[in-house]
């Protein structure tokens, strides 16, 4: 299996950018990217300074395994990826999505 299926990604991208009003867009965003066949998903905010960077946090990964099925990690306050435990089994990343929403542990968001 090669990559990240188009629809999969389509999806996901769909979901990043309805997390944040369109007003806001210009100082906070939602984006994933992707590199084989995880998708990370970052929220970056502008900088208070105008010379200063943007900044990133880490807000979840999906990964495709071998047999086309989708997991979600949460990044520990170190950065390091961790599997979540009470995640669906998904076919599709839209289950996996609606659990980063819910966020019923706050690793996610916060």
């Amino acid at each position: 299996m090669a990559g990240i299926p188009e629809l999969a990604l389509r999806q996901i991208e769909r979901w990043c950018a309805q997390r944040v009003p369109e007003r806001l867009r210009d100082r906070i965003r939602v984006e994933c990217r992707t590199r084989g066949r995880t998708v990370t998903i970052v929220e970056r905010r502008a900088p208070g300074q105008p010379e200063a960077d943007w900044t990133e946090q880490k807000i979840a990964q999906l990964r495709l395994d071998d047999f086309g099925i989708w997991s979600v990690f949460w990044a520990d306050r170190t950065g390091r990826w961790l599997s979540y435990p009470d995640a669906p089994v998904a076919s599709t990343p839209p289950a996996l999505l609606a659990e980063i929403d819910r966020n019923p542990d706050g690793v996610f968001w916060g």
